[in-house]
């Protein structure tokens, strides 16, 4: 390459020192000297220029082909694309429509779960409910046989001590002292039996309060389990179990 910029040099120094030719710019150059120049820059000029030259006359094709291989490579990464998104949008259609048929099963179960929940709570309720209007009639009725034979009692008591009265008084009625102690004893009887009706009536209206204040607090304990098994249905939280709470 050093020796393509030396034999430029040289004509260029040729043509400097050449002979001018009168009235015009042209100049007498030794032809075989220049030739000899121009060939030694032919041979130093490395052959890369040469393709180079190649490359430029074919510049035309090249581009050519290079459009027609870009467009054809675009054309098929565009084709490509397509069918990648259509794949995607179908999976995904796919995999939308597999999760929309999941939640709707999920919501079915859970529909279907809490049904059976409320069914089963509003089953124990009104079981609970039925043992408890059985256990009501069962306590009154044995409150009112228990009252009625403590009246009948008290009363059966104070109609004997009554005719133990009357008896005692008509066996006396011949002395008017033991008339009076008659009266007097009649009326202590009378007033005995009195009392002691009086006082077994107080005791039985006791007893029967009782049990009915513990029956009223027994059903205050189921309708307060109840209500919590309906919060926790609504809620939707586990329900549990209370049977043993609705048997104490």
């Amino acid at each position: 390459m050093y020796r393509v910029f030396e034999a430029l040099d040289e004509l260029v120094a040729i043509i400097e020192e050449a002979r001018g030719i009168p009235p015009t710019r042209n100049c007498i150059v030794p032809r075989g000297e220049v030739l000899e120049l121009l060939d030694d820059v032919r041979e130093a000029l490395p052959g890369e220029l040469d393709d180079a030259q190649d490359v430029l006359d074919h510049r035309d094709k090249i581009v050519t082909d290079a459009r027609n291989s870009a467009d054809t490579t675009v054309t098929g990464a565009n084709e490509q694309a397509h069918l990648t998104v259509t794949g995607a949008r179908d999976e995904a259609d796919r995999i939308l429509s597999e999760a929309k048929a999941h939640a709707d099963r999920m919501v079915a179960e859970a529909r279907a779960h809490a049904e059976h929940l409320v069914g089963s709570a509003e089953a124990e309720a009104e079981r609970v409910v039925t043992e408890g209007n059985n256990e009501y009639e069962a306590v009154t009725g044995r409150a009112r046989s228990e009252a009625d034979r403590m009246v009948a009692s008290g009363q059966a008591s104070y109609d004997r001590s009554v005719a133990e009265g009357k008896a005692e008084q008509e066996r006396l009625v011949s002395a008017t002292e033991v008339v009076r102690a008659a009266h007097a004893e009649s009326a202590r009887l009378i007033d005995g039996a009195t009392a002691d009706s009086d006082r077994l009536r107080t005791e039985c209206d006791e007893y029967v309060d009782g049990k009915l204040a513990d029956f009223e607090e027994t059903l205050h304990s189921t309708l307060r389990i109840i209500g919590r098994g309906r919060h926790q249905v609504r809620s939707g939280t586990p329900v549990q179990d209370y049977a043993g709470e609705f048997r104490r």
